[in-house]
């Protein structure tokens, strides 16, 4: 722009003076006395859109992870199931197997994505904003696909999509169609995308739930081989379910196993040992807080669609799902609901890109949980802060490691800003969805730490990013203080935070402390780089403190280059300035090009701020300011 922060050079001027600016922390007088506590976030009320009453988040408690109460004639079902009788012989001991038949239609309340639907109905699929058309995707993967694009064939993840694009009997043809093509080219199990856990447990819950729309043929030849490949899927992950990779996968595979104990003739017994086998999975998945252990908001949600649907599964066959499914949707809501910005999309965290609004809203709607965002947080990590009309969202936890990370990202000590339905600072995102319309080139690059909105140490990442969504070595060990001011007070709530990311390499801990008014209006920050042994190193390193922007919001330096001007779509204008007294270690700013991953996988151009120079190997630290001025 040519600068709409010309007309505010006066502004830019009094915002923040050298001598002002050289008291980095505390930065806003009057905000003494303070409570100080060690404690996880604390999150103010949900925003004005949810419904009321809402209750507070809850906890996870030991006796949530016990197995449905069954009488002894169960549990010994159960076990024999295990060790492998057959579910008919359990049920009808003197009597001849059923014919394999879905047993009821489910009615599930999550909708689909009606554009990927109607896309579908004019021969193509959409993958996360990329169009491929029918005729050209190759069914037995001859050919790696892009793993958003095997997930979506051999998951019938569309099935829900097409649902949405019209009548039963017009998105039936398509369906049976595509189901001839993929059972062609996959009917046999083999070591290959169609077989791996994940892909086989949303087929099962896909085509269980979505019966209708793949069993109302004519086509008897078609039903019947359709229903035997259901049920050697379901056979193969009563084996299979433990050895899944990672915990999202494990709680599918149970979801699946269950439901086809529901729907499935003679499913008795595969319904019991499906239900203690979910409990466990949910167990090692879900940590006390309600976070999951991928720390991945879309492994979140995708986790509570999955209990969603199984649910509709026991509301289908006339049987009160277990009191246990409903506890685990409580826990798994209220974390999700604390990466919501002010326009009701998430934040964008851990590979997810920026989940739309609408997308959220029906997820939780079809949730049937009416809580608030979480409340204390502990190994899901992510802090929220809400005051007046601004949110701020800070990850001040490690990141997943071993089989946990799914698209583990190096964020660590990131955070977005929004105010109102605007997002102001926001991190690039995406890289979960690599393969669509995010080229899989810079899935990794999205993944790494100059990819967030935080402080970046001689361009190395503060955790190894590593290939398939794996990281490596760095951040261990994350401490976290919160500080509000006394109740009645006027002040600002206080987050800092500490990591050791760059403790072996360099020798230095990077601490972030962020201050945000108690009226939304001012975000003051400190970011600190501090010898992590006794004895500082000699020497300089280079450091670059990234703030990727929204996109829209057009910026240009001020003329002393020590400030930058913000004019948002809203109309609201925006000052950013250095702290400091101006010298070179304090660095110096300036504007770069960058890239956002919206709610549809659509990679969007826009800008970043960076503050970037040397600074001694003994540390240094760099106060910064954004404030509201108009």
């Amino acid at each position: 722009m040519d600068m709409a922060a010309s007309s505010r050079d006066e502004e830019l001027e009094e915002l923040e003076s050298p001598a002002d600016a050289a008291r980095a922390i505390p930065l806003i007088p009057g905000l003494e006395p303070m409570r100080r506590e060690r404690r996880a976030t604390a999150i103010p009320p949900a925003p004005e859109e949810e419904i009321e009453p809402l209750e507070p988040a809850r906890a996870l408690v030991p006796s949530d992870l016990a197995p449905p109460r069954a009488h002894l004639g169960d549990r010994l079902t159960r076990v024999a199931y295990r060790l492998g009788l057959p579910s008919a012989l359990l049920s009808v001991p003197f009597g001849r197997p059923s014919a394999p038949r879905i047993l009821a239609t489910v009615s599930s309340p999550l909708t689909g994505d009606r554009a990927a639907g109607m896309a579908l109905r004019t021969g193509h699929f959409l993958v996360h904003g990329l169009k491929l058309p029918i005729e050209q995707v190759d069914m037995a993967g001859a050919a790696r696909s892009t793993p958003p694009v095997e997930r979506m064939l051999h998951g019938f993840t569309w099935l829900r999509d097409l649902s949405m694009a019209g009548s039963r009997e017009e998105c039936a043809r398509l369906a049976e169609s595509l189901l001839v093509r993929w059972l062609a080219a996959n009917g046999e199990q083999a070591k290959n995308p169609a077989w791996e856990i994940e892909h086989t447990a949303l087929r099962v819950m896909g085509w269980l739930v979505h019966a209708p729309l793949l069993f109302s043929s004519g086509d008897g030849k078609l039903r019947g081989r359709a229903l035997k490949q259901l049920t050697s899927c379901a056979n193969w992950l009563d084996r299979k379910a433990d050895k899944a990779p990672d915990g999202f996968a494990r709680v599918a595979a149970w979801c699946a196993i269950t439901a086809a104990g529901l729907l499935l003739p003679d499913g008795k017994p595969r319904r019991l040992y499906g239900e203690a086998g979910l409990v466990r999975a949910l167990g090692d998945f879900i940590h006390d807080d309600g976070g999951n252990c991928s720390r991945s908001p879309v492994a979140q949600m995708e986790a509570i669609a999955l209990l969603v649907d199984l649910a509709a599964c026991y509301e289908a066959t006339g049987r009160a799902p277990p009191a246990m499914l409903g506890t685990m949707k409580e826990l798994l809501v209220p974390p999700l609901l604390a990466l919501r910005h002010g326009d009701g999309g998430l934040g964008s965290w851990q590979g997810a890109g920026a989940v739309s609004t609408e997308r959220l809203a029906s997820l939780v709607e079809a949730s049937g949980i009416r809580k608030r965002a979480l409340r204390e947080t502990g190994q899901w990590g992510f802090h929220r802060i809400r005051a007046g009309n601004a949110i701020l969202q800070f990850d001040a936890a490690p990141p997943p490691r071993g089989t946990n990370s799914r698209h583990g990202c190096a964020s660590t000590l990131a955070f977005e800003f929004s105010h109102g339905t605007q997002r102001i600072v926001v991190n690039c995102g995406g890289g979960a969805w690599a393969g669509g319309m995010v080229p899989v080139r810079i899935e990794q690059g999205l993944r790494a730490t100059a990819a967030h909105s935080t402080l970046v140490l001689d361009n190395v990442n503060s955790t190894a990013v590593l290939i398939n969504g794996a990281l490596g070595k760095g951040v261990e060990e994350v401490d976290v203080e919160r500080r509000e001011p006394v109740s009645g007070e006027a002040g600002a709530i206080t987050i800092e935070a500490s990591h050791n990311g760059y403790a072996a390499r360099y020798a230095l801990t990077h601490r972030r402390i962020l201050m945000l008014r108690d009226d939304g209006t001012e975000l003051r920050g400190e970011d600190v780089l501090a010898p992590a042994r006794k004895k500082g190193q000699r020497g300089k390193i280079a450091y670059a403190i990234r703030f990727h922007l929204a996109p829209g919001i057009d910026i240009g330096l001020s003329d002393d280059g020590r400030g930058a001007g913000l004019a948002l779509p809203d109309g609201s204008y925006w000052q950013f300035r250095l702290g400091g007294d101006g010298a070179a270690e304090h660095g110096e700013l300036a504007i770069e090009d960058s890239l956002w991953v919206d709610g549809q996988g659509r990679p969007r151009q826009t800008r970043q701020l960076v503050i970037q120079g040397m600074t001694s190997r003994g540390g240094g630290n760099f106060p910064w300011l954004l404030k509201k001025m108009g």
